[in-house]
């Protein structure tokens, strides 16, 4: 996975069995995001995500990916309808995880409308060191496409939960 090269496609059914690929999606911006239904990062980043989605509209999608082992498909569905938050995909096998290189949630990465890679890493500026979000960077790279350029910032390394590959 390189950043201004094609996103890897993937192709993952959502919690309603109805699939999804991302190649389905050209023609928008694409925020496909490593997601959890335990992680505290995860409920912490999922209200802004709404929010933002709200006031960018239909020009940008999120897709939430579920790849931890240790969620069940119930817990997975519980959290999401509790967030408000849908479609979220299963990556039962880490596929997608894999190719992403997925390591924690939330981790994002942000698909132009031509379904090229432009921005990997992290939500926002938290971190052990900075309790509190004062910059996000998902937001920047979002704006950044649809003013019609490239996001300033391309890559910061994710914090969160570590991606449960093994129960």
């Amino acid at each position: 996975m390189q950043l201004d090269r094609p996103a890897p496609d993937f192709a993952l059914h959502d919690l309603a069995g109805r699939l999804h690929r991302l190649s389905d999606y050209r023609g928008r911006i694409v925020i496909v995001n490593f997601w959890s239904a335990d992680c505290p990062h995860v409920a912490r980043t999922d209200a802004w995500m709404l929010a933002a989605l709200a006031r960018w509209g239909a020009e940008v999608a999120l897709l939430s990916i579920a790849s931890n082992e240790n969620e069940s498909a119930a817990e997975v569905e519980s959290a999401a309808r509790g967030r408000g938050l849908f479609p979220v995909l299963l990556d039962a096998g880490h596929a997608a995880a894999d190719r992403y290189q997925a390591q924690v949630t939330p981790q994002v990465s942000v698909v132009d409308r031509e379904g090229i890679l432009r921005y990997h890493g992290a939500v926002d500026n938290v971190n052990l060191r900075q309790r509190h979000a004062t910059r996000f960077f998902l937001e920047e790279a979002v704006e950044a496409l649809l003013a019609g350029r490239l996001p300033a910032l391309r890559e910061t390394p994710a914090f969160g939960c570590a991606l449960v590959r093994e129960t």
